[in-house]
């Protein structure tokens, strides 16, 4: 392939050498400033300008990109929780078994997002919830900013003092008519290790998603704060206790930058299994896999599904002291910078076998082929969900796999015919 450089924003000279060097290890490409080029990836903002309407590209089918079109509908936090809340929804009006709720009105299989408001569209519908529980504590997010950047968290109405009422509307708005935030519920018992709070980022491709398939990889970390986790309200300015993200903690006193606060996905099911078990461990995995599923699922609809594209998408998952996972939020841009040895490695195999699957064998792109690459080239990635493959076990396939009825990939449940039941968002 060959890279146009000049229309390429890298985000880092690491990112930058360590895709450069992954292209020509396999001898697909010469950086050129004057050529035709084959295979972008690029920045979102890129993005925006390629598909453009005014400014866009008309790719050729030997052209493929990094990201959909429309990623924000799943990467924008407050567009995330919208599609979520209208994808249960439809389901509760199909009368869909997966929309089933307990005696409490609570979502048995679709509750994985903690409560969340768009501010300041929503402040009235926040305000009457902060009022049912008064001393909970919420956590606030501006919906298009990434590591940590204008995060705080409140657990008082008049703490949220750079907003403002309108008093001829008694509406709420923003001192910024620009800025849109979430405020969310905050996870306020979150599973400890050592006394400190952490975080999953776990890496997800998807190739495409109408049908919708996608990949999961199965060298994900943990990252973990520097300071021991209190949900005291006298800690509540202190990021270093609440923020897991790399871009905040390294700022920390106590911040190790040979293992960077960070654990492997693997030595997390270790310290698991050996301390709640190995059932246990299984079934909130199962879970976290059953979560990506489903937020993918809910965005399917309205994703502009070009042929041209494909994506990587970094999920952050917290898991509460019961063991239940919740989704924060999906990255369309998860950091390829390494900060420590390790991560280097984990991270020159992520794009490794991101590009396998996005061009088996190393050819020249073809969008127009079916997208199913050869099982000996995933690498680490394995299969999460194939819908194909879904729609021919079944309507009610997602509930059974959900409740334990049917196992995963590793390990799979015959049927009566004694055919094996491949349960593929596992």
């Amino acid at each position: 392939f060959r890279i146009m450089a000049g229309k390429v924003k890298w985000v880092t000279d690491i990112e930058k050498s360590v895709l450069i060097n992954n292209f020509e290890k396999r001898g697909w490409i010469q950086v050129a400033e004057n050529e035709d080029w084959n295979f972008y990836w690029m920045s979102v903002q890129t993005i925006r300008n390629v598909f453009s309407v005014e400014t866009g590209y008309r790719l050729s089918d030997d052209q493929i990109v990094n990201h959909f079109p429309n990623h924000y509908e799943l990467t924008r936090k407050d567009l995330m929780v919208k599609n979520i809340k209208r994808y249960r929804k439809e389901l509760e009006k199909e009368g869909s078994p997966l929309a089933e709720k307990d005696e409490n009105g609570k979502y048995i299989y679709l509750d994985f997002v903690p409560v969340t408001f768009m501010l300041p569209a929503d402040y009235n519908l926040f305000v009457e919830e902060f009022r049912k529980n008064p001393s909970s504590t919420w956590i606030m997010k501006p919906c298009g900013k990434a590591q940590g950047k204008g995060i705080f968290l409140i657990n008082k109405l008049s703490q949220i003092k750079k907003w403002s009422r309108d008093s001829k509307t008694s509406s709420f708005v923003s001192q910024s008519s620009k800025e849109a935030y979430v405020i969310s519920l905050y996870i306020n018992n979150p599973l400890l290790i050592g006394g400190k709070k952490f975080d999953l980022r776990l890496y997800v491709l998807v190739s495409t998603y109408r049908p919708l398939r996608c990949y999961m990889y199965k060298l994900g970390f943990c990252r973990f704060c520097t300071v021991k986790y209190t949900p005291s309200t006298s800690e509540l300015d202190n990021m270093f206790v609440h923020l897991t993200n790399v871009a905040i903690q390294k700022h920390g006193d106590d911040y190790n930058h040979i293992h960077g606060g960070k654990w492997t996905v693997s030595n997390l099911r270790l310290y698991l299994e050996s301390t709640r078990g190995k059932e246990v461990t299984n079934k909130l995995f199962d879970e976290i896999h059953w979560i990506i599923v489903q937020s993918l699922k809910a965005v399917a609809p309205v994703m502009n599904n070009d042929k041209h594209c494909f994506e990587c998408y970094g999920y952050d998952i917290i898991i509460d002291d019961k063991l239940k996972p919740w989704l924060i939020e999906v990255n369309a841009s998860p950091s390829l910078t390494s900060s420590t040895a390790n991560d280097r490695i984990l991270k020159y195999n992520l794009i490794n076998d991101t590009l396998n699957i996005a061009v088996p064998n190393g050819e020249i792109p073809d969008c127009k082929w079916n997208k199913s690459p050869p099982k000996e080239v995933l690498g680490n990635y394995e299969v999460l969900y194939d819908e194909e493959m879904a729609q021919s076990d079944g309507p009610d396939r997602d509930l059974r796999g959900r409740s334990g009825q049917s196992t995963g990939v590793k390990g799979n449940r015959a049927r009566d015919s004694g055919k094996p039941v491949l349960t593929t968002w596992k």
